[in-house]
């Protein structure tokens, strides 16, 4: 695997590129978290970089690790890589997935790069994570899909995604034949978090996967009467003279729009409770006209500085919503929601390339996150926020990401089995 290159980390980009240069600019740059950035060995992605060095350690993330599989895809339709570049990784990538401990066919949410051990994510988090494992599966069926050739090296792809998907239980995360999954399974503590997943979140494509798998379904009742049974579900009132179909007050954090859209297509997806296309449209829209209307009184904030979901801040990590709105702006919640708000992403991005690039401008692109009311600028990528940015813009541009994952039989399976109709799904 080529070794990471390390540009200077205050780079000042040339400003007055043309919009359409701009965005491949910056889709291309933020590629190269998950190609260069990569783990050296099993080529999963990091869960996190700095500004000029690679991390010392060796923990690298499922869910990021799925963005990673899409975000080699965009590059390789796009030319930056070839195409057997991009398989070869891909193979790298697998065959540690292969080796690697997994229980009951799932993936912890952090693995040892070089041994593929469970890393803790907390005290009783050491064994499978449903949510993180079905990033993995929504890149690694959008793979399934690419890699479509007629020779060995790409047959031997598919079949190695179909073997790790066949093997994948998700019906023992709907343990006791509740109708809800469970969200985490240890071998040391069995279920004992108990963390229920109820929507609306970040998680419809664990239910629409969990339905989909050919060996271990879940009952649509799962889905009914578990996701889309909770007091954050319907919402339908108003913010900002908005209606929000779905969701806590003001729609949670962006990424509820982008983690399970990045394969799900939202356009004309619908079932019982919503209007897929709609809710993250208006969920984005919510968010901006808060960033507008600056309650706050956040330096900085307006129609070209917006963007509020999970990132690094002066503090830590936290869970920026318009809620708790603590004055950090966060890249990816902008750039990621180009398919929904075209005008307002790409004046975000022109303010944060053009204007701040000297200060969040590196070698994987826009750094995590900023805020001027505290002068702090992160010095930190992580794969969660970089990876939608890359795969986001794609479908805004050409919808491939969507196209390939609609269009496997599994998955229009599952949509099936919910009740979801889609111009995807007959």
């Amino acid at each position: 695997m080529p070794a990471s290159k390390k540009p200077s980390p205050r780079h000042k980009p040339a400003a007055h590129l043309p919009d359409a240069a701009l965005v491949d600019l910056v889709q291309r740059q933020t590629f190269r978290f998950f190609w260069e950035g990569a783990h050296p060995l099993c080529g999963l992605a990091r869960d996190r970089s700095g500004l000029a060095m690679d991390p010392d350690d060796d923990l690298v993330g499922t869910g990021g690790s799925g963005f990673a599989v899409m975000a080699i895809i965009v590059a390789a339709e796009r030319g930056w890589i070839t195409r057997d570049e991009a398989a070869n990784r891909l193979g790298i990538m697998l065959g540690f997935l292969e080796r690697a401990p997994c229980y009951h066919g799932l993936f912890p949410h952090y693995m040892n790069g070089r041994t593929g051990a469970a890393i803790r994510f907390g005290r009783k988090d050491d064994g499978s994570d449903i949510v993180e494992t079905s990033f993995l599966f929504q890149g690694l069926l959008c793979a399934r899909q690419y890699f479509n050739a007629d020779n060995p090296a790409e047959k031997n792809l598919r079949d190695r995604i179909t073997w790790l998907w066949l093997d994948a239980e998700w019906n023992w995360h709907a343990r006791d034949g509740r109708h809800v999954l469970t969200w985490h399974w240890s071998p040391n503590n069995g279920f004992s978090l108990d963390h229920d997943i109820r929507g609306w979140n970040e998680c419809l494509i664990t239910y629409v996967l969990a339905a989909a798998s050919p060996r271990y379904p879940i009952d649509p009742a799962v889905y009914h009467g578990g996701f889309a049974q909770s007091c954050t579900f319907i919402n339908r009132r108003r913010y900002y003279d908005l209606e929000l179909p779905l969701g806590p007050d003001f729609g949670g954090p962006l990424y509820f729009s982008h983690y399970s859209f990045c394969g799900l297509d939202p356009r004309g997806l619908k079932d019982a409770y919503a209007s897929y296309f709609e809710q993250n449209v208006q969920h984005t829209l919510i968010n901006y006209e808060h960033c507008v209307r600056n309650p706050n009184g956040h330096k900085g904030f307006g129609p070209s500085c917006w963007g509020l979901t999970a990132s690094d801040d002066p503090e830590g990590y936290a869970g920026h919503v318009p809620d708790n709105d603590n004055g950090v702006i966060t890249p990816t919640a902008a750039l990621s929601s180009f398919p929904y708000a075209p005008e307002q992403a790409m004046r975000a991005l022109r303010r944060f390339y053009d204007v701040m690039g000297d200060r969040i401008w590196g070698r994987f692109g826009f750094t995590d996150a900023f805020s001027e009311t505290h002068d702090w600028y992160a010095k930190t990528y992580l794969a969660i926020d970089e990876g939608p940015i890359v795969i986001m813009i794609e479908n805004y541009r050409s919808g491939l990401l969507w196209k390939l994952f609609m269009a496997d039989p599994d998955v229009r399976t599952g949509l099936k089995r919910l009740g979801f109709s889609s111009p995807h799904v007959s």
